[in-house]
């Protein structure tokens, strides 16, 4: 355990989150913001559908409490991503699909096990995406399993869900449909793919109402009484506006200290 204790976020997903570093994603983003603020951990699992993350969520969301100082330590919040391998074709070699009805009841059971461990956990569900079929055709040689047709259901199905438990819900799959340039093999994301699904993550973090906040522009910034470099901090500030969009104009003004 690394001191002092901070607000952790975890992304648990399959290959949409295990690169969610690559090309400066969403993930590295995310992290940027969230620096000196909180912390995020990373649990992403290329090639994972819905059956295999119910294998291993007890283990990577134990709800035997971990303690220090007797203060219970949860997640303030996970974004949880699994469904594109869940559509996968059930033909295709070697396919991770998994019936549509048992994805829905899989992607349920992991939501209430994540809304349970804390009364200020917070859950963002992202939907199966959209892919570029001639790109994947392309790339690989063959359709990979996946079609938007099918991929659609995944995601429709996806935001009922989101909806039902009353979890905030992103359209993965509308965010990227028809979109040019926003995946680098057809499935996965370029930086452009990125910055649309960061984007997405940003409204719902700074739309909620959430106590205590989880806007990295209202959380306060650990250790802001020492050694502040002014001008420094100012020069990634203005790099966050530029390259990351936020426009609040309730961002946390920066003062000497």
């Amino acid at each position: 355990m690394v001191g002092p204790s901070r607000p952790f976020m975890v992304l648990f997903g399959s290959s949409i989150v295990q690169l969610c570093y690559f090309f400066s994603g969403w993930g590295a983003t995310l992290t940027t913001c969230y620096a000196r603020k909180a912390d995020i951990f990373l649990r992403g699992y290329i090639g994972w559908n819905s059956r295999m993350a119910l294998e291993v969520y007890k283990k990577i969301f134990p709800k035997e409490h971990c303690r220090d100082r007797h203060k219970e330590i949860q997640p303030s919040l996970v974004i949880l991503y699994f469904g594109g391998n869940d559509s996968q074709d059930p033909n295709f070699p070697n396919s991770s699909h998994v019936p549509l009805h048992e994805y829905v009841e899989n992607m349920r059971k992991l939501a209430n096990h994540i809304k349970g461990l804390s009364e200020k956990t917070r859950l963002i569900m992202l939907s199966a995406p959209a892919v570029n079929e001639e790109q994947i055709l392309k790339t690989y040689g063959d359709n990979r399993g996946r079609s938007n047709e099918v991929g659609r259901k995944y995601a429709e199905a996806g935001v009922k869900l989101g909806q039902e438990l009353g979890v905030p819900v992103i359209n993965f799959f509308e965010a990227l449909y028809g979109k040019p340039g926003v995946f680098w093999d057809g499935m996965h994301l370029t930086a452009e793919g990125s910055k649309i699904l960061f984007d997405k993550i940003k409204d719902v973090i700074k739309k909620a109402d959430w106590e205590p906040t989880l806007d990295w522009d209202k959380m306060p910034t650990e250790y802001a009484d020492i050694g502040t470099d002014m001008h420094l901090e100012m020069m990634i500030k203005k790099t966050e506006y530029e390259t990351i969009g936020i426009t609040d104009s309730d961002s946390q003004e920066l003062k000497p200290q």
